[in-house]
């Protein structure tokens, strides 16, 4: 289930959150549009603000962006071509429909128990040879950051492994390190797959 004081930190924070990545787009979004075929459609789970939903809507994708706190879900609609819903990862139920699932820091706020579960789901969720990726921070533990919001953290072996056992050949992965919306930085690791 959601964390439910992690989704009010962000609808407080969600003009905060939009802003900070007014000039960010993550640099794997590019090599995960080139993989789908084009007008593709694409499913942005966890999608915030939708700046990257925007990104790929006006690349010429069929965007289904979601989130589960509305006040991210009100300013991801407001894009042209992106259809945003309020839904949380358990709600994910579609099967075989999505060219590609973008996953970008959303899923690294779900409980090490129930990843399986969601990876399963998104496996479903993609056509056979379908694009996943999914960044998460790196680490071993769960924890609150100092904004409140829980997080999970996965070393790098633990969720390709993850991955395998949903179904997932990982084909890339890149590791860094950057500052999030608690001032903080934090090592991360991003992990391209396919179906």
């Amino acid at each position: 289930m959601s964390d439910q004081r992690t989704l009010d930190v962000y609808a407080r924070k969600a003009s905060d959150y939009s802003a900070m990545t007014n000039e960010y787009e993550a640099p794997q979004l590019a090599g995960f549009m080139a993989d789908l075929p084009p007008g593709g459609h694409v499913l942005d789970l966890g999608c915030g603000p939708g700046k990257e939903a925007a990104a790929m809507a006006r690349a010429g994708f069929k965007v289904t962006a979601v989130d589960a706190v509305p006040e991210m879900v009100e300013l991801a609609s407001a894009y042209s071509g992106v259809e945003a819903r309020c839904e949380t990862f358990d709600d994910l139920s579609d099967e075989d429909i999505y060219d590609g699932v973008w996953a970008n820091f959303s899923l690294l706020h779900a409980a090490r128990e129930d990843m399986p579960r969601h990876l399963a789901a998104i496996h479903r969720a993609l056509k056979t040879g379908g694009r996943f990726h999914i960044a998460v921070k790196t680490g071993t533990e769960a924890k609150r950051d100092r904004l409140d919001r829980l997080y999970t953290y996965f070393t790098g072996p633990e969720l390709t492994g993850l991955l395998e056992f949903a179904g997932f050949t990982c084909t890339a992965s890149e590791a860094g390190r950057s500052k999030g919306l608690d001032e903080t930085y934090a090592g991360w690791i991003a992990i391209s797959a396919h179906a």
